[in-house]
């Protein structure tokens, strides 16, 4: 009987309208689960029908109710109350790609309906819906501002960087407020990545001196700097080898900074700085000068390359023997032996040295967790990397649950890790 119901609506599909109200309240009296799935998910049932579907026992029957474009407003507003998560995280998925057009083709009662939907999603207790709302909206200009900026205020970095990143409707002022009261590690670098960021809000980035974000910032080629703001900058940055590269690619370098510049940076660096087009010729000679002379330097001291090697030779050592373990790790953090370290985490969660350097120097609790997480250590190695090799205070530092569990969800841990580029 149930087959033969589906298939008279299946066939309804060839047909214009909506389907009749009698014959879906029919399928609703069966009290058929397959029934009321597949009425749930239709886009051409009575409103009436969905708002009923939107209370059914059956949680998957209100997850294809909170996905359906056609759920009347009213039901939308009672799933945000639903006790299941991915119900309410398809409805922010959902409301965050419908919101945006509303405003051209519905009534005003069912735009404030909407609105006051997607308010509660952004209130929502679970940080994953508030996320998913964001990464929804982030780059819409006909979403109410107001939301976007409890989004931006965000506890979550997963919430608030999408919007922090991505959304028109934070002006300068909205950023550099956000600058200045920021309490959550990566908001700075989220705002340093936009597409556009304008000389105020490079200046507050720059007064931060939070190391990741100013490294952003002096990467992104759309980011516009005062020389005032580059010249903070090259005080600090000899002691900042994070920003040595980042800087030395700025197009927009004095002849003035380019010297400053070149008494700090490597040689292959400063090859770089004699490429440069524009430059007269005696600072071209300068450069040149400082290039034999760095060349010199490096030669006497121990090389970098060298030292790395040795490092990789005994993590590779270790993994043959057997002994590529969180013992290995926890002795190299705490000899402060940073190689080490890092060419461990390298190996173990398969991922590029540079980048377990830039996770490293970043300064973020959550980021350095989630790599030893990748690496399949546990979670007393994060606790111990944080304080002996990333030198995080306490106030930063991310601690285990219950004394040995990882604080974090699987899911939030892979988010954290693709801010740096790592996926899968």
């Amino acid at each position: 009987m149930l087959k033969r119901l589906i298939s008279r609506f299946a066939g309804h599909e060839a047909r214009k309208g909506k389907m009749p109200y009698e014959e879906a309240r029919a399928a609703l009296e069966s009290h058929a689960l397959k029934a009321r799935r597949f009425l749930a998910g239709r886009p051409d049932v009575e409103p009436e029908i969905l708002y009923y579907l939107a209370a059914d026992e059956a949680v998957d029957v209100r997850r294809l109710v909170a996905a359906n474009p056609s759920t009347p407003q009213q039901a939308n507003k009672a799933l945000t109350d639903d006790c299941d998560e991915d119900v309410r995280c398809e409805l922010a998925r959902k409301i965050g790609r419908l919101v945006p057009g509303l405003e051209a083709d519905e009534t005003h009662r069912v735009r404030d309906l909407a609105i006051e939907v997607m308010e509660r999603l952004a209130r929502d207790s679970l940080p994953r819906v508030r996320a998913i709302l964001a990464e929804e909206i982030k780059s819409s200009p006909h979403v109410p501002a107001h939301i976007v900026k409890q989004l931006a205020h965000d506890v979550e970095l997963m919430v608030s960087a999408p919007v922090l990143e991505y959304s028109p409707m934070l002006s300068d002022e909205d950023l550099v407020e956000l600058i200045a009261g920021a309490r959550v590690e990566g908001t700075l670098s989220a705002i340093a990545r936009r597409a556009s960021v304008n000389e105020p809000v490079s200046d507050a980035i720059v007064a931060s001196l939070d190391v990741s974000a100013i490294a952003g910032l002096l990467a992104n080629p759309n980011a516009q700097i005062r020389e005032a703001a580059l010249d903070k900058v090259i005080e600090h940055a000899e002691a900042i080898e994070a920003w040595h590269q980042p800087i030395v690619m700025r197009a927009d370098l004095s002849v003035r900074a380019v010297r400053r510049i070149a008494g700090f940076v490597s040689s292959s660096l400063l090859a770089a700085l004699c490429e440069r087009r524009g430059l007269d010729e005696e600072t071209a000679v300068h450069l040149n000068k400082r290039v034999r002379e760095r060349l010199e330097e490096e030669g006497v001291k121990e090389d970098t390359h060298s030292a790395d090697t040795k490092a990789m030779t005994l993590v590779q050592e270790a993994q043959t023997q057997g002994r590529l373990d969180d013992e290995f790790v926890m002795d190299a953090a705490g000899n402060a032996d940073r190689r080490t370290v890092a060419c461990a985490l390298a190996v173990l969660a398969g991922v590029p040295r540079p980048v377990v350097d830039r996770i490293l120097i970043s300064q973020s609790g959550k980021a350095i967790t989630s790599l030893v997480w990748r690496a399949k250590l546990p979670m007393r190695v994060a606790v111990k990397i944080q304080s002996a090799i990333a030198h995080l205070p306490n106030v930063k530092m991310v601690m285990a649950r219950e004394g040995v569990h990882f604080p974090l969800a699987p899911d939030e841990m892979a988010w954290h890790l693709s801010f740096f580029g790592i996926s899968g």
